[in-house]
């Protein structure tokens, strides 16, 4: 029989320890080292059982224990020290936040946030990405909170099988271990409802708190939900397609109900992937429903303070749902705009090449006015992507900017590095993150400090990692001569290339392999060895995935790798931890230009680390050619056959012919100097830049801010604004077939050269009609041209009106400065304007002259 509740009975726990508690149920411990050692301390069997948990080590202490720790002067005196950096954390009034007073208040949607193993509700890379978010938010002060989704199953526990198979273990976690609290109105735990499918779906909401900012988390598994409806919230990506529509209701609809329900009115939502972007479909509504504002121009007012950030640099990963499934879930609230079926599906359709499906990106980048990649390629690459949204707008003008991605540096930086920063570039280094000039003080590091403090990471790495193997060769029943060996994997004194990452085929785990007499003769060099640790999740769907672990597994127990190379099950925060603080250079080689980001190589510079990747995602702005290597060339082209091909036979050349020597290059017999040289170049250039502060800096003064700025001015006045704009673009779209361009002149006629210095004058004649010139913009279009396209162009608007007649035509002229020798050609174009628009192409309208 099954409880119909479940409780804990925890210790008392002693009055002068009660900061503990609320210092268990606040994440900002698990970015704070001396807190983190506060908890250990605690009980280190505990915390090594309990997956580093505090709440639950607090609830299994045994009473015993905790009067002892009440008596014990040192152990107080740490708590409270712990206790008062945290108080003063918390009540600073000098932050990034506070002092801008322009900061908005955001809200930030995610299906997974990462902030620690002990909270397991998340899969990967866009997880870790959002947890760190919140954690410089937070040490930045913004007035920010977060929605996601909270699961029952997690993502799934990681075991290999004899066989070398993944196999996925259900977590099934029970929420009252975790740090988490039921959010309450007044004195009641909020429920939040949604419609599927006709049925009231009822969301338990919880909070977690992360500094300074809270979490909201939706769970569905309630009991007045039926069994199918407490299915919605299991298990983070699984299920079909159906069950993916449902979670992404209950995340984007019903995350906007919470809001409400607690009365916070975000000026900024922001979309960190397209799993939220019902979002959008519940804010149009209710300014429809609640306010009485047309469909068109809720939409104005709804997409003007929408962030959206696309992570997935290939079609197949972004979510798309058939028609028929929309009109199930869908039609109501195409009913509830007071609009036809076909117009709302067209929100999730581009407006060219559009199949029957509904895409939930295509649906952000519709209602958003403000939407960037996660790097400067992946920028590119999204243009391209996504260009039928914007039809015949040129690729290098889609509205899609860049942020590159970044990762919180104390939560990923090992705790001896925090002593080294504090004590060789100042007590105070945690408030320069983002100062590259305050960063060159690392080369007051001495050289022998770096490199024992690297030396004693790797040699607690090799102790973790053969601890690992041999619970999991214990666990698959291997014989005490298999077990034995394990003392003999890996050594601290031989370089340690660590690949650590989600196992997508693209990302070409098993590459190393491809060439094994090299490999071989790389792992059995007496002189100059190699060793390599390999470690990663694939979906459990995703079987070609699944047979690159079962690969690089298989290659990790031969007799002449097992000693070199092994592959460590269950990758998660803490693995990921010990590998980016120990390892001694991290590899990299997704097929380019498929990494749109990624952020786990990021990690190793402030830990004196170094990279060798492919010239793709973050590596492309990171790497400077001499803070780490870089695979192969920057082929965008070329069959994947011919990509694995030249980047295998590249990677080999770079480690026998560069990295190898430049590591056991030791002058003196104990120290590589040059590759110390590296390793500070590396922090020194890496650290300052590739951090999430400077990213929700950037976040807040390029989007943020600006978006906020434009909801305020649409919103205003009962939305007069809004109003007006949709009722000119209404009055536009009707209106721009009339336009056309009848000349265009120039004062360089007859002349087929110009000298640099020189001035372009051109003249375009151009009929509007019943478009006034303050509603249009007239540019030249100009770049290098080899007479069949023009490249790399740039606009100039020509500023100069005149009426040249009474039936709407008009005389528009500017100059073009010939700034530098070369072939270059130009066109002239209409597009609209109007003062509320916030993208140039919004009205995707564009005349040429022909």
């Amino acid at each position: 029989m099954q409880p119909v509740q479940t409780f804990n009975v925890s210790p008392r726990l002693p009055e002068i320890l009660e900061p503990l508690r609320e210092l268990a149920h606040n994440l900002w411990w698990t970015w704070e080292p001396d807190a983190r050692r506060l908890f250990r301390h605690l009980d280190t069997e505990l915390w090594d059982r309990t997956n580093h948990n505090p709440i639950r080590m607090l609830q299994l202490s045994r009473q015993a224990r905790l009067l002892e720790l009440a008596a014990d002067d040192d152990y107080i005196r740490e708590m409270q020290a712990v206790y008062q950096k945290f108080n003063t954390y918390m009540g600073r009034t000098d932050t990034y936040g506070k002092l801008r007073v322009t900061a908005p208040r955001v809200a930030y949607f995610s299906a997974e946030f990462g902030f620690h193993e002990s909270v397991p509700n998340y899969s990967g890379g866009l997880g870790i990405l959002s947890g760190d978010h919140c954690k410089s938010a937070s040490d930045l002060d913004l007035d920010f909170c977060a929605v996601t989704l909270l699961y029952r199953h997690g993502y799934f526990k990681q075991q290999i099988n004899k066989d070398g198979w993944q196999e996925a273990v259900s977590l099934n976690q029970n929420f009252n271990h975790l740090p988490l609290r039921e959010t309450k109105v007044g004195d009641q735990p909020l429920q939040v409802y949604v419609s599927i499918l006709g049925r009231s779906v009822s969301a338990k909401v919880w909070e977690l708190q992360i500094g300074r900012i809270k979490l909201y988390l939706l769970d569905s598994d309630v009991q007045q939900n039926s069994p199918e409806d407490r299915l919605i919230t299991q298990q983070l990506y699984g299920g079909d397609l159906e069950m993916r529509i449902r979670q992404e209701i209950v995340l984007g609809i019903g995350g906007v109900r919470t809001l409400d329900a607690l009365g916070i009115h975000p000026e900024v939502y922001h979309m960190n992937e397209g799993h939220s972007a019902f979002l959008a479909l519940e804010r149009i509504r209710q300014y429809v429903q609640d306010k009485g504002l047309e469909y068109y121009t809720a939409l104005q007012v709804v997409a003007s303070s929408n962030v959206f950030t696309t992570h997935t640099p290939v079609p197949a990963g972004n979510d798309a749902f058939p028609r028929e499934m929309m009109v199930r879930h869908f039609s109501r609230y195409a009913e509830d705009f007071r609009i036809t079926f076909d117009d709302f599906f067209r929100l999730g359709q581009p407006m060219v090449n559009a199949a029957d499906t509904f895409s939930m990106t295509v649906l952000a980048l519709r209602v958003s006015r403000h939407a960037n990649g996660v790097s400067q390629l992946h920028r590119e690459v999204s243009r391209g992507l996504w260009q039928d949204v914007w039809a015949g707008v040129p690729i290098q003008e889609v509205p899609i900017t860049s942020i590159t991605n970044g990762v919180h540096t104390k939560t990923w930086t090992a705790p001896e590095f925090h002593r080294i920063y504090a004590k060789y570039l100042g007590s105070d280094w945690e408030e320069h993150l983002t100062d590259p000039e305050y960063w060159r003080r690392v080369i007051d590091i001495p050289d022998d400090v770096l490199w024992e403090t690297h030396h004693l990471l790797k040699a607690r790495l090799i102790e973790f990692i053969r601890d690992r193997l041999r619970r999991q060769r214990i666990r698959i029943g291997e014989s005490p001569q298999q077990l034995r060996k394990i003392n003999s994997v890996l050594n601290p004194e031989v370089l340690t290339i660590g690949f650590a990452r989600r196992f997508a085929t693209y990302k070409r785990g098993t590459l190393l392999f491809s060439q094994k007499e090299r490999l071989l003769r790389l792992v059995q060099n007496t002189e100059r060895p190699v060793q390599f640790i390999f470690a990663g999740k694939s979906h459990p769907k995703d079987e070609p995935g699944k047979r690159f672990i079962q690969e690089v597994y298989n290659k990790s127990r031969e007799p002449e790798l097992e000693h070199a190379v092994v592959f460590v099950e269950d990758y998660d925060t803490y693995i990921g931890r010990r590998l980016y603080q120990g390892v001694d250079l991290w590899l990299n080689n997704p097929l380019r230009p498929l990494e749109a980001s990624g952020t786990s190589g990021m990690k190793l510079p402030p830990n004196g680390g170094l990279n060798l990747s492919v010239l793709d995602g973050w590596w492309c702005e990171g790497y400077n050619g001499k803070n780490g290597w870089a695979i192969g060339s920057e082929i965008s082209d070329g069959t994947p056959e011919f990509q694995n091909e030249v980047d295998a036979e590249s990677l080999f050349n770079v480690l026998e012919n560069q990295i190898i020597p430049l590591y056991y290059a030791k002058p003196d017999g104990r120290i590589p100097i040059a590759w110390i040289q590296l390793m500070r170049e590396s922090m020194r250039s890496v650290t300052p830049v590739f951090n999430t502060h400077r990213m929700v800096k950037e976040y807040t003064e390029r989007l943020y801010e600006p978006a906020a700025a434009r909801f305020k001015a649409l919103s205003a006045n009962n939305c007069q604004a809004a109003v007006d704009l949709a009722k000119w673009k209404h009055s536009t779209r009707v209106d721009w077939p009339h336009i056309r361009i009848d000349s265009v002149e120039t004062s360089q006629a007859g002349r087929a050269s110009m000298f640099v210095g020189d001035k372009l004058e051109i003249i375009a004649r151009v009929f509007l009609g019943p478009v006034k010139p303050t509603h249009v913009r007239v540019q030249a279009y100009v770049g290098e041209s080899d007479d069949t396209s023009i490249r790399n162009p740039f606009t100039v608007d020509l500023l100069d009106v005149e009426r040249a007649g009474t039936d709407g035509i008009y005389r528009f002229s500017g100059m073009i400065p010939a700034s530098e020798s070369g072939s270059y050609g130009f066109n002239v174009r209409v597009i609209p304007t109007h003062p509320h628009l916030i993208q140039d192409h919004e009205l995707r309208l564009i005349t040429w002259a022909q």
